[in-house]
């Protein structure tokens, strides 16, 4: 457990368990321990490196805006940063487009990417979920304190008062268009997407994402031979919310990362 300085950000990392590195990149308004009811079954095949991202647990903010570009190249400048070289990736939410945005910027350092409920274009959220992230700012912020997310951030952040600054900066980011579709359409590296089956993203985001990794588009045949080389879960009884800390996310994971798949075409 240490901080790492890249990119002009003391970057909060810390490493569990042994053998191929994992790198695990948090929701919003989270920390590294938004992934502890999973941590060991994850750290128990992996060498599990998880990040606090920009602003986030115990990584002070710094005079620049969230952006999901910004955040994966301090994640790329801590892989090299500790001599990782190519890893797998796994991002929940926010740091599900950090993770998206990695493996964009630098395929060299992803392998295999693993995306938790987050869509590849912003109008892939439900409406009600947009008119959500629309009004989220310091007064959200404010009304939020006395939660989880808040206890958490009370108790590891450097500067606890930054609080309601972090909800105004990422309530700019959420409120920024963007739509990845085509870099999507062109990565080409193994990709594995988890969604709840009520998710805040709809199942038929999760079908067009997956179609623009060359998934549900033709039979695999009855040996799988055409088996597309990424890979789509919907998890079913879960949220958005909740999806983080169930067993089936691990059990959906490490398969993924543990057997041999067809490289992209």
């Amino acid at each position: 457990m240490s901080y790492a300085d890249v990119n002009g950000v003391r970057l909060w990392y810390e490493i569990h368990g042994t053998g191929r590195p994992l790198v695990l990149l948090h929701g919003g308004y989270g920390a590294v321990e938004m992934f502890a009811p999973i941590l060991p079954a994850l750290a128990a095949r992996r060498r599990v490196v998880g990040v606090d991202l920009q602003g986030h647990g115990r990584t002070a903010d710094v005079d620049r805006p969230l952006r999901f570009e910004s955040m994966a190249d301090d994640v790329a400048a801590l892989i090299r940063h500790l001599g990782l070289g190519e890893t797998d990736v796994l991002g929940y939410s926010l740091g599900g487009g950090v993770a998206l945005r990695l493996a964009v910027g630098h395929p060299e350092l992803v392998r295999r990417l693993v995306v938790v409920s987050a869509p590849c274009r912003r109008q892939g959220w439900y409406p009600e979920v947009l008119a959500a992230m629309a009004t989220q700012d310091e007064r959200t912020g404010e009304r939020m304190r006395g939660t989880p997310p808040h206890e958490l951030y009370e108790r590891i952040a450097p500067r606890p008062q930054d609080w309601p600054a972090l909800w105004a900066k990422t309530g700019d980011l959420l409120r920024q268009e963007y739509d990845w579709s085509t870099e999507v359409a062109a990565l080409a590296k193994p990709t594995l997407l988890v969604f709840a089956d009520a998710d805040s993203i709809p199942v038929r985001h999760a079908a067009e994402f997956f179609g623009l990794l060359g998934g549900g588009h033709r039979d695999a045949g009855w040996d799988g031979t055409d088996r597309p080389a990424s890979r789509l879960a919907v998890l079913p009884g879960l949220t958005h919310y909740d999806i983080v800390s169930s067993p089936a996310l691990p059990a959906a994971v490490i398969p993924f990362l543990t057997t041999q798949v067809r490289e992209p075409a």
